[in-house]
């Protein structure tokens, strides 16, 4: 599974999902500054899951159907901890009934809801 971290996920969960053998590709080491729509283009053409704090990807794909990339994980919480983020993106994977490709994917502390890409 291929991952896009958008900017706001920190460099350190980002490098824990590596260090768990996850194609991770970084925003903020590759393109800082770019925008959401940029991001979807690149996750689109390189088949990877978007990883993000931003709620602006649900509107991009769904009322302006931009590109879809295989799959969006929008975190929507305030993470205790730079690692907390990678800690539920590998809990979430190792959970046999979740399937993150295809799917738009909304993660809040204690719930989880997904509906499916375009």
């Amino acid at each position: 599974m291929r991952f896009l971290a958008n900017e706001n996920l920190p460099l350190t969960s980002v490098r824990s999902l590596r260090a768990a053998g996850y194609d991770v590709a970084a925003i903020s080491e590759e393109a800082p500054g770019v925008t959401d729509a940029e991001v979807l283009a690149q996750a689109a053409r390189e088949g990877r899951i978007v990883l993000t704090f931003d709620r602006d990807y649900e509107e991009l794909i769904y009322r302006y159907r931009l590109p879809s990339p295989s799959g969006v994980l929008y975190l929507r919480f305030d993470p205790a901890t730079p690692q907390e983020p990678g800690e539920y993106v590998l809990a979430l994977l190792t959970a046999e009934e979740i399937t993150l490709e295809g799917r738009f994917t909304v993660v809040q502390r204690a719930r989880l809801r997904q509906r499916p890409l375009l």
